[in-house]
Order: C-alpha cells, then sequence, then structure tokens
C-alpha cells in the first residue's frame, strides 16, 4: 500500500495542540482485523473540537481524528467481511484514541465496522453518521417507553446541528408535531423546511427562573444541550413525557428537582451512540434506511472536498454551520 495523506492532531512539549496534513503509511495505522479504503467521513462538532485543538477530546497523541468513516474493505480478518464490501464505522475510539476517519486508510476493531445498510449509499451513511446513529437511537428509546405521533408535541433543542436537524426530520416523518428550540432566529425557515411545526427561540426563555414544575408541553424531547435548558425542559414536560438527554453543548449540571419525576412520571433517558452494543446499533441503521430515513438527507448536508476540513471546523466551532457536513476522502470503489 502506498503512502496516503490523513489529518494528524499533535500535542507539542508544552502540552499546545495543533493539526496538519500528514502522509502516513500502513505501518503507522493502530492495530485492527479491518483494513478499509476511506472514501467518506464527516465532520461533528467532537471532531472539530479535536481537530482545531479548542477541546480536551483527543486522548493520546499523535491521532487521526474523525469519528466517523465509510468505505471500502481492502483485506480483513474478520470473518464477517471480505475485500470488496461496502462498510462503516462510527464512534468507539475513532478519532480520539484510535486513529479515525480522516485519513484515506484505516484500521479498525471488526466490532466496530458494519456493512453498509441497503438502499444507502456511503455518502448517505456519514450525512446521518455519529448525528443519524444518535438520532434513531434517541427515537428506538423513547418510543419504546411509549411514545407515539398522538402522544403530543417533541421538543428538538439544538435544532440547526447535527443531531437537531436530522431528528427534526426523521420525527416529522414518522407522524409527530415537532418544536424546534434554536438560538439562530434566521434559521427558523429553514427548520420549517424540514419538518418543524413550530420555532422557538432560545432568548424567549426565562431559564435562571424556571420552576420546578411549570405547565406539561411535551410528550417527548431530544435534548442535545443539557445545563438550563435540560432543567426547563423537565419542568415542562407532560405526565408520563419522555425526554432523550443526548448531549452538554450548554453546560454539564442539572439544576432541578425531582418533581417532574416523581409527580408526573417524566423518565429521563440518556442516549450512548459511542459505545452502545452492536444490537442497538444494528436496529438504528436499519431504521435509518428505512422508516426513520429522512425525507430532507440532501438539503440539510453539504460535500466538502478533504482539504476543506480545517476552515469547515473552524466555521463549525465559529457557529456559523447547520446541518450536516460529509468530507470527501477519496474514491468511492
Amino acid at each position: 500500500m502506498t503512502p496516503f495523506r490523513a489529518y494528524i492532531v499533535e500535542q507539542d512539549a508544552a502540552r499546545k495542540v495543533s493539526s496538519r496534513l500528514a502522509t502516513l503509511d500502513e505501518a503507522e495505522l493502530d492495530a485492527g482485523d479491518v483494513l478499509i479504503r476511506v472514501a467518506y467521513s464527516s465532520v461533528n462538532y467532537k471532531d472539530a473540537l479535536a481537530l482545531t485543538g479548542k477541546g480536551a477530546i483527543v486522548r493520546r497523541f499523535p491521532c487521526v481524528p474523525g469519528i466517523d468513516l465509510a468505505g471500502t474493505v481492502v483485506r480483513s480478518a474478520a470473518p464477517r467481511f471480505r475485500p470488496g464490501d461496502a462498510v462503516l464505522a462510527t464512534s468507539y475510539d475513532l478519532g480520539v484514541a484510535h486513529h479515525g476517519g480522516y485519513a484515506e486508510y484505516a484500521l479498525v476493531p471488526g466490532g466496530w465496522v458494519l456493512p453498509l445498510p441497503d438502499g444507502l449509499s456511503l455518502s448517505q451513511s456519514m450525512a446521518l453518521g455519529t448525528a443519524g446513529l444518535t438520532a434513531a437511537l434517541a427515537i428506538n428509546r423513547m418510543e419504546d417507553n411509549g411514545l407515539k405521533p398522538e402522544s403530543g408535541p417533541v421538543l428538538v433543542t439544538g435544532a440547526t446541528g447535527g443531531v437537531g436537524s436530522l431528528a427534526i426530520d426523521m420525527l416529522a416523518g414518522r407522524g409527530y408535531e415537532v418544536v424546534a428550540l434554536t438560538g439562530k432566529a434566521d434559521q427558523a425557515d429553514w427548520l420549517k423546511s424540514i419538518g418543524a411545526a413550530r420555532v422557538m427561540l432560545r432568548a424567549d426563555l426565562a431559564l435562571p427562573t424556571t420552576r420546578p414544575l411549570d405547565k406539561g408541553l411535551w410528550a417527548g424531547a431530544v435534548d442535545n444541550l443539557g445545563g438550563d435548558v435540560l432543567a426547563w425542559i423537565a419542568s415542562t414536560t407532560k405526565p408520563q413525557g419522555l425526554i432523550a438527554s443526548i448531549g452538554l453543548a450548554s453546560g454539564t449540571q442539572l439544576d432541578t428537582t425531582v418533581m417532574p419525576f416523581v409527580l408526573r412520571g417524566v423518565s429521563l433517558l440518556g442516549i450512548d451512540s459511542a459505545y452502545i452494543g452492536f444490537g442497538p446499533r444494528e436496529r438504528a441503521w436499519a431504521r435509518l434506511a428505512g422508516d426513520l430515513r429522512p425525507r430532507h438527507l440532501d438539503a440539510v448536508t453539504r460535500v466538502v472536498e478533504f482539504e476543506q476540513l480545517p476552515a469547515v471546523c473552524e466555521q463549525l466551532m465559529a457557529g456559523d454551520a447547520h446541518g450536516r457536513t460529509v468530507v470527501r476522502i477519496g474514491d468511492a470503489v
């Protein structure tokens, strides 16, 4: 195998983190069972933190970032895969403690790899990626606990982000009344175009004065933010309502009371898309290629070239991006 391109995140003696486009050879890849020629990856907030060095995401240096990848098997010691198979891998330690998707080749453990679901292209699988997997896991958990379209409105916070925009599209496609909560007033029309019935602005919430129990509004919620917003959601969720907690963009602390949970029977469902087992992953990806397939996937996705990756990550960190970004790494074969 000839040398190949990869973005590398490094740390110097002063613990300053930086990234660069480098040339690697196969000997520099991590241990794994499946060698994949990477065709596409994606840009998640976690990836932007890693590549820009603005977050303590990477756990070992040097490391190739990119928590998602899709491509074609070159060789495999895992019996489930053969050369030429189209596959994808998301999360686990990819891009944080194991070389990830921002390289033309990846060598990963076979247990991290899934066959590309029927009906999805490699590019489409990365338009979904960890964001789509997270949204699907949240919907599965809520529906497994009784959520139905007739239950009432479902709130989605962080609505313009990858998980938020895909969750809106998926839920609306299932017949739910979806309310989008965003800090970006200029994106209201875009959110409605992908399925939001209504758009609320975070600036209009009186978060510091949230009461332990307020008027019940939501049958369900997909929360990307945490912090004060999650406390407000808990206080405004209807009896027997369901909250899928999937992110912490607004903070890790939760200042609330047990009242929503013991007086209204509200359930707080934690969603782990990093280390969730094979069964739930397989089920989620089957639904992503089936009844949860976003109707507006193309509208929420842009495709950029490999060399544009640093600029795209800076844009995401500046809050100037919305939807999903797919990175074209190499040719699909």
